[in-house]
């Protein structure tokens, strides 16, 4: 085997334009397949980045109403009995979705978007957003804070008037002043700034549309939060709690989702027009993410088209070389080579030929993945196991289309090889 890699690069060097030119439908096809590759897994990487975060794996919970989304048109007043009235969640449901199968935190949390009672002095904090959070949120959510401090557990207990807001909500609401110990108005009732809260960046949505810009505009002009004992002071109407878990991992986001709104479900009557769902985002993560990898097979494909036209050529320049090296054959079959030994030969020099192709276009493919994301601006992902994969399959063409010049030297008569001209 030495003998014949040795043979092989000394006959490729030999003739190194020849070489080149029979390697160059395998370096396009190479580096057209990586290039592919490398942009479709960064454009899938990004699909994923965009819509779940870079690494957070939080699931959202939501109560619907028959196959829609809960919707505010049905608050009724604290207090008042209805046959259909919202679940309510309690500490047991905290308790036996915390205990869920890959949730490692979660969150229950009242919410408002319409939110028209808060003020500072003359300013109103209005096309704000107004939570009522439980001692889980921040850290399910990923918020830290930036000044004052977070909500500790007599802030509940003693029900006390106290709120965190957000960077963006401070900018709304104190453009030049400092927000810790300024007194808000939530409801008519005074509520003191303890903290200011920013939350991190891998946490943050990624707006690439008009109808993603509409679903988080009440985020971006600010929240305003208040511990959710506070929530009937602040809110006059009954809503139900969202929930919020995260995930030990991005891979188990959908079944920890789908687990927890199990569990939640359990707790209310089965004749309830009232269940919780999880909003599923790695479903629409792998339905964009499948059609990125159909494009992807396309693409791969018609750039194979140009593996094949190099293996037609890798075949045509064996035969021309068996065509050169008759007396050499005929030699070696005078003296005892069995046909093993030709074959493997021939067969070996192919294979050579087309992996330093292989090569070459992984390399150039690298390159051009890079030049692509430069001009483009579209991301690149290098895929590890395509690159191995292609130098392989590269290895592989050369002794398919190598094959055939093999054997046609193994089968030459050493007599007539050797009177050749």
């Amino acid at each position: 085997m030495i003998e014949n890699l040795r043979l092989a690069f000394i006959g490729i060097w030999s003739h190194k334009m020849r070489s080149f030119l029979t390697m160059l439908g395998i370096i396009i096809g190479i580096a057209s397949i990586i290039a592919i590759v490398s942009t479709i897994k960064g454009t899938s990487e990004q699909i994923k980045e965009n819509l779940i975060g870079a690494g957070n794996n939080t699931v959202q919970i939501s109560l619907y109403e028959g196959d829609n989304e809960y919707s505010s048109g049905g608050y009724g007043m604290y207090g008042e009995s209805s046959s259909d009235q919202t679940p309510i969640l309690s500490k047991a449901q905290k308790e036996e979705v915390l205990g869920t199968d890959h949730v490692l935190n979660a969150t229950f949390y009242y919410s408002s978007t319409n939110v028209y009672n808060i003020y500072y002095g003359n300013t109103a904090f209005s096309g704000g957003t107004l939570y009522g959070i439980d001692q889980n949120y921040l850290t399910t959510c990923g918020y830290s804070v930036r000044s004052g401090r977070k909500f500790v557990d007599e802030d509940y207990d003693e029900y006390r008037k106290v709120c965190l807001i957000d960077s963006n909500a401070a900018e709304t609401l104190f453009p030049s002043e400092e927000p810790v110990g300024k007194v808000l108005e939530i409801g008519r009732d005074p509520f003191t700034v303890i903290g200011v809260v920013q939350q991190n960046e891998n946490y943050t949505v990624k707006i690439n549309s008009y109808e993603e810009y509409g679903s988080v505009f009440s985020t971006m002009v600010g929240i305003v939060m208040i511990p959710y004992p506070d929530w009937p002071i602040a809110v006059s109407y009954d809503q139900p709690q969202n929930v919020v878990i995260k995930a030990d991992s991005t891979d188990n986001m959908s079944k920890a989702g789908n687990d927890a709104a199990k569990a939640l479900n359990s707790f209310i009557s089965s004749k309830s027009k009232y269940k919780y769902k999880a909003n599923d985002i790695m479903e629409k993560v792998r339905s964009m993410q499948q059609y990125s990898e159909s494009t992807q097979q396309q693409l791969i494909w018609i750039a194979g088209i140009s593996l094949l036209v190099g293996g037609i050529g890798v075949m045509n320049i064996m035969l021309v070389s068996v065509t050169e090296r008759t007396k050499e054959i005929g030699l070696k079959k005078a003296i005892g080579a069995p046909k093993r030994v030709i074959l493997a030969q021939f067969l070996t020099e192919a294979a050579v030929l087309t992996s330093i192709g292989g090569m070459i276009g992984v390399a150039i493919g690298v390159g051009l993945s890079g030049v692509v994301s430069r001009v483009t601006g579209a991301p690149t992902a290098i895929s590890l196991p395509a690159a191995g994969g292609s130098v392989l399959f590269s290895m592989l063409i050369g002794i398919i289309f190598g094959l055939l010049p093999s054997v046609q030297a193994a089968n030459l008569n050493p007599i007539d090889a050797l009177r050749s001209e």
